[in-house]
């Protein structure tokens, strides 16, 4: 028989902490994580409107509104006009900073409304988006607040 060396086989501990270990790193390999919803309007210039319903029927400022937040454009108030306010029968953008590029970018969105750049320093917005008869929601529309 042979004799027990002296170190109580912590060379022989060490080999198979080291075994243990490699195991387990090669389990642990980097996974790519998810990929995050985007964001819409993460790209290109930000761009603030106002969304006016001038038609009388109830709802559309809200789908205008919507409409344009899902493709990115940062509608920060929307309302519908006054009764006695004039009806517009056709939808009408109006640039209130910036060039005729800005307006088409949100009729583009719309498909439909005539650019008109109206310098207006008194809003404290790139467009003013007046809603007229010739707009009609699109439905389905995501919720969206």
């Amino acid at each position: 028989m042979a004799p027990r060396s002296g170190n109580g086989g912590v060379l022989e501990r060490a080999r198979l902490a080291l075994i243990l270990a490699a195991l387990v790193a090669s389990g642990c390999r980097h996974r790519a994580l998810p990929q995050a919803f985007a964001v819409p309007g993460d790209t290109g210039q930000a761009l603030t409107v106002e969304v006016i319903n001038t038609t009388g029927k109830s709802g559309l400022a809200r789908s205008g509104a919507r409409l344009l937040r899902s493709a990115g454009i940062d509608v920060v108030n929307y309302f519908s006009a006054a009764t006695g306010d004039k009806l517009l029968d056709s939808t009408r953008i109006l640039v209130r900073r910036g060039n005729a590029a800005t307006g088409e970018r949100v009729r583009s969105v719309l498909k439909v409304g005539r650019v008109v750049v109206q310098p207006d320093s008194t809003r404290l917005v790139d467009v003013s988006v007046q809603l007229g008869a010739d707009f009609a929601a699109r439905a389905p529309l995501e919720f969206h607040p």
